[in-house]
């Protein structure tokens, strides 16, 4: 198993690196291209409208593939994105290939998870899962501060490179380890798109798009939070987003476990403690210390959530489990947007650079009131768990009761 879930690390590792390492070029790209920054930053929209896209499309369209090529194929279209944005000469072109890149991003992930699902231990689906997703928040404290450098001190054009490079590093990986599974998902799209009609997959879904929404109201602004309002300096910002990066890390693992043992209890727990955190953050800024010790609890809370939430969308879309693994993808590019633009309503309006805190504590808050819809029972059995070569269905999922 270690094989081949490294392999899906790697990819994601990838993925997470070219989808932040961009917000500390823009200032370079947008020299290079002579662009105003503003304009640069439409690259980041770019790739996330690439994810909102590629996430349900590409997933529908090799919906009759094994996860194998699926999966090898998604890489080397998220490398080729890539290369190509090494490559183009104009930020027209360039946006493009953003939007190119950003494709495979959902699809990967969806069909990643539940691959790894499906050769985890008997009871550890969400850890493992959770493994594959620790490359995604590895890329935060290790690949973007890399890329970030590399652009800044030699060409943006050769950070995306490297990440191409990654891209077939992860395919031929997946290739070589990834073993051949049978496609599990039943019926034809009509069948899969039927799992869509299921209200606890909306919830799950909408509990991600607000409650996750918090997470980025907040992590969006945390850079002029710790030097406008913490005090300190703008050459420190990278250091403190890589302790945020390693708050994501552990946030990540312990999200696993807690997912395996009690999803839904443990979503309830998890989006409370992140409105309180958040409203103690906004507290804490003003004493610097304080202020990191805060955002790692912050990063290490909103990432422990994901477990839970992925696996949940998993057991919830019985037959369709890839399809609606990538949609939940999509809903976190949709927090990412959401959060990002209401934590700077208050800005905008005059308020302080605690505020978008406060901001995301509420939006934490409405995501619990929606998760309270959930019915625990749909989320015992795992009936979801596709089911490993080999093995019946009874002896695939984790039939513990939740706690």
């Amino acid at each position: 198993m270690r094989l081949p879930v490294f392999s899906l690390a790697i990819g994601a590792f990838g993925i997470g690196m070219t989808e932040f390492v961009a917000m500390g070029l823009l200032p370079d790209i947008a020299h290079a291209l002579q662009v105003s920054i503003p304009v640069a930053g439409y690259l980041i929209s770019a790739y996330a409208l690439g994810v909102v896209i590629g996430a349900p499309t590409l997933t529908i369209l090799a919906r009759k593939l094994n996860p194998k090529p699926i999966l090898a194929g998604l890489m080397g279209l998220f490398a080729l994105g890539n290369l190509l944005s090494a490559l183009v000469p104009t930020y027209e072109t360039l946006l493009l290939a953003r939007i190119l890149s950003g494709l495979p991003h959902g699809a990967f992930f969806g069909a990643g998870a539940v691959v790894a699902a499906r050769l985890a231990p008997h009871g550890r689906e969400a850890q493992t899962i959770s493994l594959m997703f620790l490359g995604l928040t590895f890329a935060n404290v290790i690949g973007v501060p890399f890329g970030t450098y590399l652009g800044q001190h030699y060409s943006w054009r050769l950070t995306f490179g490297v990440v191409a490079a990654i891209g077939v590093i992860a395919a031929l990986g997946v290739w070589r380890w990834i073993p051949a599974l049978d496609n599990n998902q039943h019926g034809g799209l009509r069948t899969q798109l039927q799992a869509f009609r299921s209200l606890q997959l909306w919830l799950i879904l909408s509990v991600v798009m607000i409650g996750m929404a918090g997470m980025f109201a907040c992590f969006s602004y945390v850079a002029p939070l710790m030097t406008r309002v913490a005090g300190f300096s703008p050459r420190t910002v990278t250091p403190i987003l890589m302790v945020a990066g390693l708050g994501m890390v552990a946030g990540n693992l312990i999200g696993g476990r807690l997912a395996d043992r009690a999803p839904l209890t443990s979503t309830y727990l998890l989006l409370v403690a992140l409105a309180g955190i958040l409203v103690v953050l906004a507290t804490t800024a003003h004493w610097p210390a304080a202020a990191v010790t805060t955002v790692f609890l912050f990063t290490a809370t909103a990432f422990a959530l994901t477990g839970p939430l992925q696996l949940m969308i998993i057991r919830t879309a019985r037959g369709a489990e890839t399809l609606a693994s990538a949609a939940i993808q999509s809903a976190f590019n949709i927090a990412n947007a959401l959060g990002a633009f209401l934590g700077g309503v208050p800005l905008a309006a005059g308020y302080g650079y605690t505020s978008p805190a406060l901001v995301g504590a509420a939006l934490a808050l409405g995501g619990l009131l929606i998760a309270l819809g959930l019915r625990r029972a749909d989320f015992t059995t795992g009936g979801g768990v596709p089911v490993r070569p080999g093995m019946s269905e009874q002896s695939s999922v984790n039939t513990r009761p939740e706690r």
